[in-house]
């Protein structure tokens, strides 16, 4: 079990405002997770300010725990139908998130499965596993925030509690970018190399020498908004590059 979470909530009256916020969750019997920096304190022993909570649930629940608490007379709103929306009270919020703002991360049921029992404000809660942390942080590099040493922590401090092949199956198709954070991890921490399997390392540098040989695509494809919807827009709109959901008929 990994320590109780160490976020530090902006004031005594938001901790209390996320403290209802969780019992009220446990009450409705929805299933959710907690992530976000009360997650990642609780697995790298970081002690970090935070501006609100983050809670994960599947895209079916999302209506459902919106509805339980505007019953209960707290504000709601749908920030953007596809991935987020937000719980108010006063000043106070928390995010209700059911996948990444990109589309490539849903969370399902195997993000349940995976999860990890502890308590978050002296409530029994799941947190969202070390494995999803990283995944659903990999793809956060704007230009006003990058999650990259989030995962180097992570790494670093779980590493025995992630599920490897779990992760590179969920990153398949975005093998590169798995391998660009592991080899920042290889630099950043040279005396820990090895806590990175070397199966996975082998296996990506043999996907990248493979394709080493290969001709680049035929299509000018931009993937960087995956990463930041608003820091690659010059790359469609002046300098030619396709958009991801284009399809040639």
């Amino acid at each position: 079990m990994p320590p109780q979470a160490m976020a530090l909530a902006p004031s005594p009256e938001a901790e209390a405002f996320y403290a209802g916020a969780l019992r009220t969750l446990v009450a409705c019997g929805l299933p959710f997770l907690v992530g976000g920096t009360y997650a990642l304190c609780a697995y790298t022993g970081l002690q970090r300010p935070t501006k609100d909570m983050d809670i994960l649930c599947k895209a079916g629940d999302f209506p459902r725990i919106l509805a339980h608490f505007q019953a209960a007379g707290a504000e709601v709103e749908i920030e953007d139908e596809r991935w987020i929306g937000k719980v108010r009270q006063d000043e106070h919020f928390f995010d209700l998130i059911f996948a990444s703002a990109n589309g490539t991360m849903p969370v399902n049921d195997a993000w349940f499965e995976h999860a990890v029992q502890t308590e978050v404000l002296g409530v029994p809660v799941l947190l969202a596993s070390p494995t999803d942390m990283i995944w659903s942080k990999a793809f956060i590099q704007l230009r006003h925030r990058f999650d990259g040493p989030d995962i180097m922590h992570v790494i670093l401090r779980q590493h025995a509690a992630i599920d490897w092949r779990r992760l590179l199956a969920n990153m398949e198709p975005y093998w590169e970018l798995l391998l660009a954070h592991l080899v920042n991890f290889r630099w950043i921490y040279p005396s820990e190399r090895d806590v990175v399997p070397r199966w996975l390392m082998d296996e990506l540098m043999e996907r990248l020498r493979t394709q080493l040989d290969l001709p680049p695509s035929q299509r000018r494809i931009c993937r960087g908004p995956l990463l930041s919807r608003f820091d690659y827009q010059v790359d469609a709109q002046e300098w030619g590059f396709g958009g991801l959901s284009e399809v040639e008929e």
